[in-house]
């Protein structure tokens, strides 16, 4: 399995600094608006950026966690069944500006189900994307992002993995071609 590099740990705090400050110069104070990571990877992205903005406005903003899982549309299709994440939205999205927060956005499907699983808690005035990674050549839904973290090319065979310090020791993205099993 080949596997190439595509942010380094410098590369990836750079890019998480761009994508708080487009944040910050597009939301202001973030008086109404309302960061949401989809469960379990966009979690991460959200931490990451909650610290870096909290840090330059010296305030606190509204995040909040949403899980998915019975929103998929792949949902019943696997062979083995899908375990759920926590959801935490302890307040109504009603009227307020949504920043959808995901690390990587391929063929639009998770985001398709963020969105109808974020209705449960009220109607936004609206909703934004924000992708750690696109992968822009394979979208089985017309869904794009408002903030982008890193365009990556690649082929339906290649994957994607954002890994995080926290979790995998160390800050990268890397791209690479799982070993088939045949």
């Amino acid at each position: 399995m080949e596997t190439q590099v595509i942010l380094n740990a410098k590369q990836f705090d750079l890019t998480l600094q761009r994508l708080c400050r487009q944040l910050i110069e597009n939301h202001n104070d973030f008086s109404n608006t309302v960061l949401i990571g989809l469960q379990p990877r966009g979690i991460s992205v959200l931490n990451r950026l909650k610290i870096l903005i909290e840090e330059i406005l010296d305030k606190e903003i509204q995040c909040g966690n949403l899980d998915i899982t019975f929103h998929r549309d792949d949902f019943r299709r696997r062979a083995t069944p899908l375990i759920p994440s926590v959801t935490n939205i302890d307040f109504s999205l009603e009227n307020k500006n949504i920043v959808l927060i995901d690390d990587v956005l391929y063929t639009g499907r998770t985001i398709r189900a963020g969105l109808d699983a974020m209705l449960a808690y009220g109607r936004p005035n609206k909703v934004e994307l924000l992708t750690f990674v696109d992968r822009r050549f394979k979208r089985h839904l017309p869904i794009q992002a408002d903030y982008i973290g890193k365009t990556v090319d690649s082929l339906v065979s290649e994957r994607v993995s954002v890994e995080w310090k926290e979790i995998e020791g160390e800050d990268k993205v890397l791209l690479y071609t799982p070993e088939s099993n045949g």
